[in-house]
């Protein structure tokens, strides 16, 4: 697994210093909005011939990685 966060790279001179999938200005966000607006990521992989499928798996795993974090009760 830790294999496909290596796809994600941050770069403070591309795209804001969002993650981006491997260096290429497709943004991580990018991959969540289209999984989110309903395509399949056989769709997604269509539209955006440079992604590869593990591209995909790397977006979702990096963001399951950054929302799971402690909730602090008060």
């Amino acid at each position: 697994m830790s294999d496909l966060l290596r796809r994600i790279t941050v770069n403070p001179k591309q795209c804001g210093g969002r993650p981006c999938i491997r260096g290429i200005r497709i943004r991580v966000s990018d991959v969540l909005d289209l999984f989110a607006s309903g395509l399949s990521a056989e769709q997604i992989l269509e539209e955006m011939p440079d992604l590869e499928a593990d591209d995909l798996k790397a977006a979702l795993l990096y963001a399951s990685r950054k929302l799971n974090h402690p909730v602090l009760v008060a």
